[in-house]
């Protein structure tokens, strides 16, 4: 499944029947392969999504509106192309449903058999709504630096680290990741948080390696990768954790973390922003 047979920027019908078999996927390899990552990459994470617009009928024909939180493992073979996630959420909407333990057991069903593995799935239905929150990134916002930036194309030989300073531990983040999709061009915002041990990396050259993703295209996934990638081949940490929250575009927000050693997943807390 490449891109340019997608969903994505066509208009489509919009279907309100359950309809599991639009879901399209597309291969990890493919975009792995493009920004020079090998096939069965050594780093852990996943893809959190958060759904904000799922709805379906109950037996007697009422309305259940929910939100869903979906956990997508990083070494599953294939990406969920984003509109046909959105088109398959949307026909849930006039089908009745038994109860909402069987609209899990679909989209479970459903989303694993296109990725290629487990996917894990939560519904958070109206008594469960004040579970979710709002919080902002721990540690140390680059955004305040006060720095020239020339380059908005991928730039990895921007970083650079403090060879002669100790080893240390530093979380950082920065509300300047910017990226566009590779099929429309719409620009997708987000945040990217970068938690690190090793050699100091220089702060500006942080920033300005980040910002540098502003007019490129590409997948929330394959940025977070690529940052994640540019990052162990330039500065060596000993271990790193790139986590990425973009904001949410048709009901749905992607947020994609990778790690260098085995961890729980970051907590799927969503920023003001988004």
């Amino acid at each position: 499944m490449t891109t340019h047979l997608s969903a994505l920027g066509r208009t489509v019908h919009y279907p309100d029947q359950y309809q599991p078999d639009i879901l399209q996927a597309i291969p990890r390899v493919e975009g792995r392969r493009h920004i020079g990552l090998d096939e069965s990459p050594t780093f852990h994470g996943s893809d959190i999504w958060n759904a904000y617009e799922l709805s379906w009928l109950n037996a007697r024909g009422k309305p259940v509106v929910a939100l869903a939180e979906f956990d997508f493992p990083c070494d599953t073979p294939c990406l969920i192309e984003s509109k046909t996630f959105k088109l398959y959420l949307n026909s849930f909407n006039q089908t009745r449903f038994a109860d909402a333990d069987t609209v899990l057991g679909h989209l479970r069903q459903d989303l694993s058999a296109r990725a290629g593995g487990p996917v894990e799935v939560r519904l958070l239905l109206q008594d469960t709504l004040t579970q979710t929150r709002i919080a902002e990134p721990d540690g140390l916002c680059l955004d305040l630096l006060d720095i020239d930036i020339h380059d908005y194309h991928p730039a990895p030989t921007l970083l650079q680290c403090l060879p002669e300073a100790p080893h240390l531990e530093e979380r950082m983040y920065s509300r300047l990741l910017r990226s566009n999709c590779p099929v429309t061009g719409q620009p997708d915002w987000g945040h990217v948080e970068i938690h690190y041990r090793g050699h100091q990396i220089d702060h500006a050259s942080l920033l300005r390696y980040i910002v540098s993703f502003r007019l490129h295209t590409g997948f929330h996934e394959l940025c977070v990768e690529q940052i994640y990638g540019d990052i162990m081949a330039h500065c060596h940490p000993d271990e790193l954790f790139v986590y990425a929250r973009y904001t949410r575009r048709g009901g749905l927000d992607i947020n994609p973390w990778r790690a260098s050693h085995a961890r729980v997943a970051p907590p799927n807390l969503r920023s003001a922003r988004q």
